[in-house]
């Protein structure tokens, strides 16, 4: 066991460890080409190798989506969890003891292992009793009468809780500490002071985490009167509904073989669907979907195609409303979300999404499980060949209200929920066929509804831009964000890093001016003097921007571009930060001349500001030229 000083110490031995091209060989098939080896991006619908490995540089690059970063950021981007987690799974992996404050402690440890086991000993229990206790029946002829044969209830391990107070707490009570039973949600403290099972006079749904193990409960009342219809346990040391998913554990092959998910509301939705041929179906356990649910299933699909599949009623719409937000706010960043169908092969294979959403919803006002219990998997399965996109079931939901319009008021009420949805429509031949279409429903003029749309998409792009722009590279030209990076690129490559701060003397101040680029710089700064060579400061420099994508993939540009440089001796290298410098000073020179000939239009009115103006645009454009 190696025992780490610090965190950053621990990531930097796990880095050692990790050697790039075996990491990403676990999750892409590589071909050696040259020194690189070349494989299919998964971060995006790749159909051509695009991705390069470099094991000498120790990073992975696409050149055609753009992702980027070390193999750390590669398992954390993969596997869509957060890089602590990925961190202190691998630390036990390569034996390496994190400082306490980091690592779990072994009193956690022990509790978390005695938790599990005492959850998986209550859904046997409680799967017993199902069969065996006395006041059974009303639940088995409440299983029977949803169509829920002896083969689905030992499938789910379903079961049953007593209507005793101390059933389940007397059968475990000889095997763990009641301080175990009471973290793990299956005991409660009674009035009187002695111990009561949490779950009583229900029948009980067992929930697996992704990996099998039971970990918590649902429980489904089945008298009438008794509430709550259902109660699920609390949160704990190895339940979090947030990040949990019902079913994940026995559907995870079927999404990944179908390559799509089925998200549904209930835990008897997912059983009936599961049963009934309709295997890659899940549903949250007793919360709103999250962005943690997304995220994990997002590690199943990687074309991420998402079906929601909810109840007809008002809330399930709602309920379809907020998932899909969930799911875009998640993905968006990822790329574009699909917003229609392709009509051409072709088009289909150069369009990338971030995910593509679709809305099932079987006639007649059934819920999935009410449904495929009626009309059976095989039926349900035809609904979600036919499942339309987000888009479109949106717009059909909107557009079904029209008959209960009765003022003009209604009328533009309704046009301003379509406009809503087809602001985020970014193919405008897309988005005016939508237009034709509403107005011809609606009878609403088309030029209306398109200059309305555009006002929105103005309010809604002038309100989005600054948060946009903040930490983008995006804000000047691609020439200038070229030799700002190309710059830097000196700075890490191996002559560069070796002859720092004599070539970080040639840079005149504010040479860097993108915010993004500027912090990479300050960080080379604050981390040349403690490495001795340019794998180890770049090894650093992707520990501090661990947490963000966006600068990792830049610093993967640069590091990329710096092997342009190796082999340069010193004053090749300092004759090529000349040139990148002058380059720069040119390009900033035409913006500033460029800003003065907007003021001066914008003055001409003013004799004496103009007259300042005019000389000062005579400077710079004598300048820019070289005259004398």
């Amino acid at each position: 066991m190696v025992v780490a000083s610090s965190f950053e110490e621990a990531v930097s031995l796990i880095k050692d460890r990790l050697d790039i091209v075996d990491t990403i060989s676990q999750y892409v098939v590589l071909k050696k080409s040259g020194a690189n080896y070349w494989g299919i991006c998964p971060f995006h619908d790749d159909k051509h190798p695009s991705m390069s490995v470099s094991p000498s540089k120790g990073i992975y690059k696409c050149f055609s989506c753009g992702a980027g970063g070390d193999a750390l950021n590669f398992l954390v981007r993969i596997q869509n969890r957060e890089y602590k987690e990925v961190i202190l799974e691998l630390a036990e992996k390569f034996g390496i003891e994190l400082p306490k404050k980091f690592a779990p402690s072994s009193e956690t440890k022990t509790q978390r292992e005695a938790m599990l086991k005492a959850c998986k000993k209550a859904a046997q229990f409680y799967n017993f009793q199902l069969k065996t206790a006395n006041d059974s029946n009303k639940a088995m002829t409440y299983l029977k009468g949803r169509n829920i044969t002896d083969e689905i209830i030992d499938t789910y391990t379903l079961g049953w809780a007593p209507n005793k107070h101390d059933s389940l707490y007397n059968e475990l009570k000889k095997d763990f500490k009641d301080e175990i039973l009471e973290k793990a949600g299956l005991i409660l403290k009674s009035n009187q002071g002695g111990w009561i099972d949490r779950f009583r006079n229900r029948i009980i749904i067992p929930i697996q985490n992704e990996n099998g193990d039971y970990i918590a409960f649902g429980a489904r009342a089945v008298d009438e009167g008794q509430n709550p219809k259902y109660l699920n346990s609390s949160d704990s040391l190895i339940y979090n509904k947030s990040k949990t998913l019902f079913g994940l554990y026995t559907a995870k092959e079927s999404i990944k073989d179908d390559d799509s998910v089925i998200i549904m509301e209930g835990y008897f939705d997912v059983i009936t669907a599961q049963s009934n041929g309709v295997k890659n179906a899940v549903a949250s356990c007793g919360t709103a979907l999250t962005a943690e649910h997304v995220k994990l299933l997002s590690r199943y699909t990687k074309s991420r195609r998402v079906y929601l599949s909810f109840d007809t009623d008002s809330a399930g719409i709602n309920a379809t409303k907020r998932g899909s937000q969930v799911i875009k706010d998640t993905l968006a960043t990822l790329g574009d979300i699909k917003q229609f169908d392709e009509s051409h092969i072709s088009t289909a294979l150069d369009n990338k999404y971030a995910c593509e959403i679709r809305v099932i919803s079987p006639p007649q006002g059934k819920d999935p499980d009410e449904f495929i219990r009626t009309m059976g998997g095989e039926a349900f399965n035809e609904f979600v060949k036919e499942a339309p996109l987000l888009i479109d079931f949106l717009l059909n939901n909107i557009l079904s209200e029209r008959h209960d319009i009765k003022t003009p008021q209604e009328k533009s009420e309704l046009v301003s929920k379509v406009i809503e949805i087809l602001k985020d429509v970014n193919n405008k031949i897309i988005q005016t066929e939508y237009v034709k279409m509403v107005s011809s429903v609606l009878d609403v003029n088309e030029n209306a509804i398109l200059k309305e749309l555009k006002r929105t998409e103005n309010a809604y792009d002038n309100h989005i831009s600054p948060k946009v722009q903040k930490f983008s590279v995006t804000n000047s030209s691609q020439f200038e964000i070229k030799a700002q990076k190309n710059l830097l690129s000196v700075f890490l490559s191996v002559g560069g890093s070796q002859n720092y701060q004599k070539l970080n003397e040639l840079l005149p101040e504010n040479i860097i001016r993108d915010e993004t680029l500027i912090i990479v710089k300050n960080t080379i700064d604050k981390l040349i003097d403690t490495v001795n060579n340019v794998r180890e400061l770049t090894k650093n420099l992707y520990t501090e921007f661990i947490e963000d994508d966006n600068i990792t993939q830049i610093l993967t540009d640069i590091v990329d571009m710096s092997e342009a440089f190796n082999g340069l001796d010193a004053e090749e290298l300092e004759q090529t930060v000349r040139e990148n410098i002058f380059r720069l000073d040119r390009c900033y020179s035409e913006q500033d001349t460029e800003k003065l000939r907007k003021h001066y239009r914008e003055v001409n009115n003013d004799d004496t500001e103009a007259l300042k103006l005019q000389m000062q645009l005579r400077d710079k454009i004598k300048l820019n030229t070289g005259d004398k």
